[in-house]
């Protein structure tokens, strides 16, 4: 299975917030859609990812004025990006090698989507599952 296939299923809604807002601003917009990142657009290109993870960390850091914290400080700048031929396996080992949950998908310089580590776990079990039922057929097929 490869990268295409799990954002074919998943749909290539975005959810993306300029380096200039506020953390409020971002984390309402994240708390509203139910996601677990924002990529960060800057002049058309994509300059970093806000995910939950540096959302705490920036409002342990900040305390009371976390809202006013601007997302370009708090957001991991350039992340890892992966093209959409990529094995989903190949994926799955590198969100773990490189501790990151969220990969925005980018072909040729555009963004296609977001896969999260969630949602390759998920095409992962539907995956095994569809091989689980097919080779139970295939065995019933055989003793008849």
């Amino acid at each position: 299975m490869k990268v295409h296939e799990i954002l074919a299923i998943k749909g290539n809604a975005l959810f993306t917030v300029s380096s200039k807002a506020r953390l409020g601003e971002a984390v309402a917009t994240m708390v509203q859609e139910d996601i677990g990142s924002l990529v960060v657009f800057e002049e058309g290109a994509l300059v970093g990812l806000l995910t939950f993870r540096e959302a705490l960390r920036a409002i342990a850091q900040a305390g009371a004025a976390w809202e006013e914290v601007v997302v370009g400080d708090a957001m991991v700048h350039n992340p890892m990006t992966v093209a959409p031929q990529t094995e989903v396996n190949a994926l799955r080992e590198q969100m773990v090698a490189v501790h990151q949950r969220y990969f925005p998908v980018v072909d040729e310089g555009v963004l296609l989507g977001v896969l999260s580590f969630h949602d390759v776990a998920k095409a992962v079990l539907e995956e095994q599952s569809f091989e689980n039922r097919a080779l139970k057929a295939f065995i019933q097929g055989m003793q008849t």
